[in-house]
């Protein structure tokens, strides 16, 4: 009698149990996980002309406020879920909405998009409001600063200076301060360590059989968008941007010399074209040309003599999660966005300042930033004077994504790929050969300092590329923020399932939380 072909521990029914009972325990976790309280700031509520909700691509009247049957209609679609109603809320121009849908979509992996939570957003009319607003006129008029000469430039010493003054300004600071070394950074471990922009921004990276340098297309210098009022209402309203030339049609001109990323335009314009989980992509695939200690020490193939990891705890898998994980984010991030919070994008919030300071309508704006003598008088004057209104300056031609601001997307998916990567390597390992960008970003410099590790700078690339948003007038500080902790979590959920699935001797995923704790899954 011949063996049979089939060999392994488990029979064929065993395998098939075992995988049910696998299955069903992690749907069983999460579905006796308590669910969050879903909690908003209260704008939509307290202000029923809607002038702290989200309502781009909907009819706006010549103040930029929504038609109020256009919005009623968005919160019926939103109340139904169905494809339908969300066909039939009026737009007031050719942009469409941003899948709204996709705040209702299930997920196979982790929890699901509805069973996180995240802080309400910062409110209309608040200090910290106030202060993000102030933040990001900032970085709009410091667009064009080298990175490098933050510590010498007398815009960003200005632009440190007054955030200072904000009784609210939540960002990183020194001593109580903000400094040129912390303006426009984030707050997690690494952050304030080294150059401006992650090591995985800069450091070429192997895809197949080529090594690719990590030079980008970039906009002009001063090429900022969306100034004049009737341009940023023809924004809101849905309509496209006005071409700078009509044959060829040509909305944003890039200059033709690609450039390693060395200002906030240039980290602005990386994240208006990547594709979702680009930048984490690249960070895998560079550290997975490290010698072998830059994977995490408790990954159970590094003490194998017969057996190195590939379909498991190998290339393989690691690739394969960190650019899945990013879907599971954007549907948290969606359901956030459109089911609870509709939180107004700064482009508009612009144009509620603008329109309050030149006597057009009276806004319960936050007197930190539109009082007499206060510290956002400052950098507003100084908009005033450069671009002739009140407006953000973005650096899109086309402004702000047409949904929601809270959380960020780039900030969730940054949140849970960085996740990901952390848990499957070494987070202390040092980085070889660190560089920085030269003046003209045509090359790349050493750069000379405290050590740089794999754990900091994947922590620097997730605020890079969340905050990098902000660098382009698109979020709120707070949204990055909120962001990044809710794609943790939604990593944290996958790599408790996935841990179920292996059959190594394994102590679990060890990492550090971006509030600095660490962590076993």
């Amino acid at each position: 009698m011949v063996d049979a072909c089939e060999k392994g521990p488990l029979t064929p029914e065993q395998r098939r149990n075992r995988a049910f009972r696998i299955r069903r325990d992690a749907a069983l976790y999460d579905r006796n996980h308590p669910l969050p309280a879903q909690v908003c700031n209260g704008d939509e509520a307290r202000y029923p002309d809607r002038i702290g909700s989200f309502s781009k691509a909907l009819p706006h009247d010549d103040l930029g406020e929504v038609d109020r049957r256009a919005y009623r209609a968005l919160l019926t679609a939103i109340s139904t879920g169905r494809d339908f109603d969300f066909e039939a809320v009026p737009l007031g121009g050719p942009a469409k909405l941003a899948n709204p849908l996709a705040a209702f979509a299930y997920q196979m992996v982790g929890p699901d998009s509805h069973q996180l939570a995240i802080p309400p957003a910062p409110a209309f009319d608040s200090a910290e409001e106030a202060s993000e607003m102030a933040e990001l006129y900032w970085r709009a008029l410091t667009r064009d600063v080298h990175f490098s000469d933050y510590g010498t430039s007398w815009l960003t010493s200005q632009a440190a200076t007054n955030l200072t003054q904000f009784s609210d300004f939540r960002g990183p600071k020194e001593g109580g301060a903000v400094t040129p070394d912390t303006l426009f950074r984030g707050d997690t471990p690494g952050d304030l360590v080294g150059p401006f922009i992650s090591q995985f921004l800069y450091l070429e990276y192997p895809y197949g059989a080529t090594r690719i340098p990590q030079l980008y297309r970039v906009p002009f210098a001063g090429d900022d968008r969306i100034t004049s009022y009737n341009e940023w209402l023809n924004i809101q309203r849905g309509f496209r941007p006005t071409p700078v030339q009509i044959d060829p049609p040509i909305i944003m001109p890039l200059d033709p010399v690609p450039r390693y990323l060395r200002n906030g335009r240039d980290l602005g314009e990386y994240v208006h074209r990547d594709f979702t989980y680009q930048g984490y992509l690249n960070a895998a695939l560079i550290m997975l040309d490290f010698p072998a200690a830059a994977l995490d020490p408790n990954n159970p193939y590094l003490h194998f003599a017969k057996q190195a990891g590939f379909v498991t705890f190998g290339a393989a898998n690691i690739l394969d999660i960190v650019t899945s994980i990013g879907n599971a984010a954007l549907r948290a991030a969606w359901f956030q966005k459109w089911c609870v919070h509709r939180r107004l994008r700064p482009e508009a919030f612009g144009g509620r300042i603008h329109n309050h300071l030149s006597g057009a309508r009276n806004y319960p704006i936050n007197s930190e930033l539109v009082g007499a003598g206060a510290p956002g008088r400052e950098v507003l004057e100084a908009v005033l004077s450069k671009y002739g209104s009140y407006l953000l300056p973005q650096a899109y031609a086309e402004g702000t994504p047409i949904h929601p601001a809270y959380p960020g997307g780039h900030a969730t998916i940054s949140g849970a790929c960085a996740t990901i990567l952390k848990a499957f390597f070494n987070e202390d390992f040092v980085i070889p050969n660190p560089v920085v960008a030269s003046a003209d970003g045509l090359m790349l410099e050493p750069y000379s300092g405290p050590p740089l590790t794999v754990g900091g700078e994947l922590n620097k690339l997730a605020s890079n590329i969340a905050y990098g948003r902000d660098s382009a007038g698109l979020h709120w500080r707070s949204d990055e923020r909120a962001g990044l902790k809710l794609g943790e979590e939604v990593a944290i959920g996958a790599l408790r399932d996935l841990r179920a699935t292996f059959e190594e001797e394994f102590s679990g995923f060890t990492l550090t939380k971006f509030d600095g704790t660490t962590i076993i899954v």
